[in-house]
């Protein structure tokens, strides 16, 4: 029988072999994500379930409030699929602003929505996050499911720890978020698991408005120089 080995030792399949090669693929999809954004203005990360519907109040809003950030010079950000990330590049694209869709794939729900104009395919889920999180000024939290808190939950969390710079984080959407951030007031902050000052880390708003000031606002006075 044929020894089918690597210098007499490793076999051509070994687990090393095969991760060695997966590095590849992962500094590939690195490389693609730099060369596609690398020259991208200011810009926010736009967050949200790729469930909810064109006809939804959720969807509606967040047209209007990616619209509003392409009209103060933002480019917006999103997961490249459906529902509120199909609103957010649509509202962009609509004031010819760069509307950035970073599609993940899935064997279901995931599509590309065709109102992105700027597409990047990925296939691992930590590649696409440091994309979202490296080239925004501002992490756009709309209502979603366990993708948008495990996106939310981890901008925060590399805030707070001071792997990334302070930008501002937004949960829109009183009536959706309001229970999750009275549960972290009540829970995290009376049992100790975070300190007062970490409730600032995040903004709680509804008004599309408000929330383009606010980002704004903060870019205004931490301006270098």
């Amino acid at each position: 029988m044929k020894n089918n080995n690597i210098n007499g030792k490793y076999p051509i399949n070994d687990f090393k072999t095969g991760e060695s090669w997966r590095l590849f693929k992962i500094m590939g999809e690195f490389v693609e994500g730099i060369d596609a954004l690398h020259t991208l203005g200011p810009a926010v990360s736009i967050f949200g379930s790729a469930r909810t519907s064109s006809d939804h109040p959720d969807y509606k809003k967040c047209e209007n409030l990616a619209a509003l950030f392409a009209k103060s010079g933002f480019a917006t950000i999103t997961g490249g699929g459906g529902g509120i990330m199909e609103a957010a590049n649509k509202g962009a694209a609509r004031e010819k602003a760069d509307s950035i869709g970073l599609n993940i794939t899935l064997p279901f729900e995931q599509k590309p929505n065709p109102y992105a104009t700027i597409q990047v395919e990925f296939k691992y889920f930590f590649v696409r996050k440091v994309m979202f999180l490296k080239y925004a000024q501002a992490y756009i939290i709309m209502p979603g499911g366990f993708g948008t808190l495990d996106e939310m939950f981890e901008a925060i969390t590399l805030i707070q720890t001071q792997r990334i710079r302070k930008v501002p984080v937004i949960l829109v959407g009183i009536d959706y978020w309001g229970g999750l951030v009275q549960w972290i007031k009540d829970k995290l902050l009376k049992d100790k698991m975070i300190s007062r000052d970490n409730l600032d880390l995040f903004h709680l708003l509804d008004d599309p408005e408000q929330i383009v000031q606010t980002v704004v606002d903060f870019h205004k006075i931490n301006q270098p120089g």
